[in-house]
């Protein structure tokens, strides 16, 4: 049988191997090479962490990133190894803290971490014993609620890692990962517009496709869009549903936001838990084909909650428009004394209607929150949560450093609501079947 250090010294071998062959690659494509003896650069432009961030020297490779939720509201969190600098210029000790930080923001909550494999280099790579220990530094609250490991673009290097930490990994959580070969494929399991993917994962990719075909990788075709179903609840604007519904308040919030008063403001974790898969798409057709929908029929308060939620991930223009995110952004520069009435005037220039529903969504929120002695959703725990589906950038992928303005800002709506929204009463929305398609 072969031993661990026996192992060991094989994945190091196959390390080496494989990078020579990339190096042949690069040479025969008459290309450059991707790596430099320099930290990378963050994938997306802009999104370097403060200088005051505790984890800055860290933070600033843009090595984990947080991509905000996938179509399920499950967290996503991508670690990409083509963004570790030269080992000597990095301390790994506070790249396993960070990761610790990162993640115990979201570990209470369900949530997916993808590891772009690709850029790992003798050069860059970790110890093995630096992934042994923190594997063993993460206890059960960090793995019982990672749903899925994805592992994109492996190698035999991987492989063989993963069998010399087979002793250690339980079966429970070796079913967890997930192998994926090219980056379409993550498309079936995640919402991918959101994943931030660096350019130098993006070439590997496109690099793979071309020798697969035996040729260069066909330019990526988006298909035109198809128009709305007449009864479509998910992924059109508020402005079609309220045309098609006659409804201030689209149908999917006002069922499912009615239901959870009901029978969920007791339940802890409302908001954090997942649901079936499957079942949320079965429940996002029958609204999308104007079939009636009893969330009685489910007994879950999960099944409801991740519906409210996956609806406004949807929705083409988050609920508090594209134009705000700059402003919300802006509100770290804001004295904390004057925060409440910053986010006061913004909500107030929102659109009419846009308005109205966060001020319906919100006052519920606001509901939620006041019983977290049970729930345990605080207005902090709910902006966590609900953040990143009220509102996100026109043209980039949601970034890490984005999040705290983001948070603040949703806390402070959830938490100070009969301020922010105290010029109006929020509507009482009428909870009717749909129409018939």
């Amino acid at each position: 049988m072969t031993s661990a250090s026996h192992l060991e010294q094989l994945a190091e071998i196959k390390l080496q191997e494989e990078e020579e062959e990339e190096e042949e690659k690069e040479e025969d494509d008459g290309g450059q090479r991707c790596f430099t003896d320099t930290p990378s650069v963050p994938p997306i432009s802009g999104s370097s962490p403060d200088p005051s961030h505790p984890f800055y020297d860290v933070a600033r490779h843009g090595i984990i990133q947080v991509s905000g939720d996938d179509r399920y509201g499950r967290k996503l969190i991508t670690f990409s190894s083509c963004c570790l600098p030269p080992s000597h210029q990095l301390n790994h000790l506070r790249l396993l803290e960070y990761l610790k930080f990162t993640l115990d923001q979201y570990v209470e909550m369900d949530y997916i971490l993808v590891y772009f494999h690709y850029g790992l280099r003798s050069s860059n790579k970790p110890s093995l014993k630096w992934l042994r220990d923190a594997y063993s530094e993460f206890d059960r609250k960090y793995k019982k609620n990672m749903k899925t490991l994805y592992v994109v673009h492996p190698t035999n290097f991987i492989r063989l890692v993963w069998n010399l930490f087979k002793p250690l990994i339980s079966h429970k959580f070796g079913k967890k990962l997930t192998y994926v070969k090219h980056l379409s494929d993550l498309r079936e399991h995640l919402n991918y517009q959101q994943l931030l993917v660096p350019p130098e994962v993006l070439r590997h990719d496109e690099k793979l496709r071309a020798a697969q075909r035996g040729g260069p990788a066909p330019p990526a075709r988006t298909p035109p869009p198809r128009p709305p179903l007449p009864s479509q609840q998910f992924g059109v604007s508020l402005q079609y549903l309220r045309e098609k519904n006659a409804e201030m308040i689209p149908p999917v919030m006002s069922q499912a936001v009615s239901y959870l008063k009901q029978r969920g403001l007791r339940t802890e974790g409302l908001f954090r838990r997942s649901a079936r898969v499957q079942l949320i798409k079965d429940v996002q057709r029958l609204y999308n084909l104007g079939k009636p929908v009893d969330f009685d029929e489910y007994d879950d308060v999960h099944v409801p909650a991740v519906i409210l939620k996956t609806f406004l991930r949807e929705l083409p223009e988050p609920l508090l428009t594209f134009r705000l995110y700059g402003q919300v952004q802006d509100l770290l520069n804001v004295e904390s004394s004057l925060r409440v009435s910053r986010c006061q005037q913004m909500m107030e220039s929102l659109p009419e209607h846009n308005f109205m529903v966060a001020k319906y969504l919100l006052s519920f929120l606001h509901t939620v929150s006041q019983q977290s002695i049970v729930n345990k959703m605080s207005s902090s725990n709910l902006a966590c949560v609900f953040g990143v589906n009220l509102l996100w950038p026109r043209h980039a992928p949601l970034a890490l450093p984005a999040l705290p303005a983001i948070n603040i800002c949703t806390e402070i709506l959830v938490e100070h609501f009969p301020i922010v929204f105290g010029s109006r009463h929020p509507p009482e929305a009428r909870v009717v079947p749909l129409r018939p398609a």
